[in-house]
């Protein structure tokens, strides 16, 4: 599957770079090179500028699996604010890591150790930069 292009805002894209660095000091995953991959292709963009149906940092969105119809919902969040439970998934898990920065509609592949997930972004139900609230 072709990569699609992804957006970051300048201020995600900058806090995540600076988190990448320290919790590289401590220890390597793949999924914080995965990271630091979709960092390095993402398209970067004023706050103001994003596209109200991408997935940024402190979205919230609802997703399938698509192996299943379930959709479910979720919050993208930095490691303090994580909650699996309340769905509030860390950008440093591998799912998180995926999702960053598509567009409601897109599919995207993710690896699993049991091969590739497949899942599909339904719909953006809050962006922070849509409202204006450019600094979460």
């Amino acid at each position: 599957m072709k990569e699609k292009s992804i957006y970051i805002t300048d201020c995600d894209f900058d806090r995540l770079a600076e988190l990448l660095e320290s919790v590289k000091r401590g220890y390597r995953h793949s999924h914080f090179t995965k990271l630091e991959n979709e960092l390095e292709r993402a398209i970067i963009v004023a706050p103001k500028d994003m596209p109200s149906d991408v997935v940024t940092m402190n979205s919230t969105f609802s997703m399938t699996g698509m192996a299943s119809d379930k959709e479910e919902i979720y919050t993208l969040v930095y490691p303090e604010g994580s909650n699996f439970e309340r769905g509030r998934i860390s950008i440093l898990a591998p799912i998180a890591t995926a999702i960053i920065g598509y567009r409601a509609g897109d599919t995207i592949e993710w690896d699993v150790p049991s091969g590739k997930k497949t899942l599909k972004v339904i719909k953006i139900l809050y962006q922070p930069e849509s409202t204006g609230n450019y600094d979460l």
